[in-house]
């Protein structure tokens, strides 16, 4: 009987953790035709369009700057979390842009002037560097954007089997590259383009990270997957399971679906777990 009361009483706490509901937004707004969500470390948002426009608002949903591109063309990567630079990568131009805070081009260029065949996804890493899939050949390869030139390629067909070659992301984060394949799941590399290991993370829609966290959503929860123990856990209940994407900066977060975009605090349930 005894037994029976410490069931009871831990048994309500447990569900309590799980079932923590994420507060009302402060921020909510529209953006026609939204395509990606990305914070700077000043906790600005940039968003971009499918037509490739980027757009700057602050935490308030008020829009500060705006960016529109000579050529037109869906942007398959927006980072604005590095320090000083913000860059976006187009699979449809085969091109990557580097622009400042002010959303002035510092930096862009044609990857078929470099000897990329068929580039899917990149993403700008430590050191002048860009890392790119390149699915002509199914390789890794680093790009020194300041020399223009190809430091060297890592092929991927032995690592990666023929049902897991659809590679819709790869970001750095903290001298690693992680290789998003929503069938597959999500692949961990070092710095040099050597395969470390695979999480087995199906069907993301993009890479979110916090502090030593990966987030995603799924089954109206946010998820949490703790990079240094490997612990998976669901973290907080969101309000409307129509939810696609999340994203998070210092203090702010973004819930995004279709052409909306909700802005919350960072809940507590995610600072405690580092």
């Amino acid at each position: 009987m005894k037994y029976c009361w410490i069931v009871f009483f831990l048994l309500p706490l447990r569900l309590f953790a799980q079932e923590a509901v994420l507060s009302s937004p402060i921020a909510d707004w529209e953006v026609n035709q939204l395509s990606l969500v990305s914070f700077d470390t000043k906790d600005q948002i940039f968003a971009s369009n499918i037509q490739g426009d980027i757009f700057l608002f602050d935490s308030r949903g008020t829009q500060k700057n705006y960016f529109s591109p000579p050529r037109q063309g869906q942007l398959h990567q927006l980072e604005a979390a590095w320090t000083v630079n913000i860059f976006t990568f187009s699979s449809d131009l085969q091109q990557y842009r580097i622009l400042d805070r002010f959303l002035n081009p510092l930096a862009e260029n044609g990857l078929l002037q470099v000897n990329v065949t068929l580039a899917k996804a990149a993403t700008l890493g430590n050191n002048n560097v860009i890392w790119i899939w390149d699915e002509s050949d199914f390789s890794l390869k680093r790009l020194d954007y300041l020399r223009n030139t190809i430091l060297d390629s890592q092929p991927l067909n032995l690592i990666l089997n023929s049902e897991s070659l659809s590679v819709t992301e790869i970001r750095e984060f903290k001298n690693r590259l992680f290789m998003n394949i929503p069938s597959s799941g999500v692949y961990v590399f070092d710095n040099q383009g050597n395969f470390i290991k695979k999480f087995d993370l199906k069907n993301q829609e993009r890479l979110c990270y916090f502090q030593e966290q990966l987030l995603w959503l799924e089954e109206g929860f946010i998820w949490t997957l703790n990079l240094q123990t490997l612990e998976k856990r669901s973290a907080i209940q969101i309000p409307n399971a129509e939810f696609e994407g999340i994203q998070i900066g210092q203090e702010f977060m973004t819930l995004t679906h279709k052409n909306r975009i909700q802005v919350y605090r960072v809940p507590h349930e995610l600072k405690q777990r580092q």
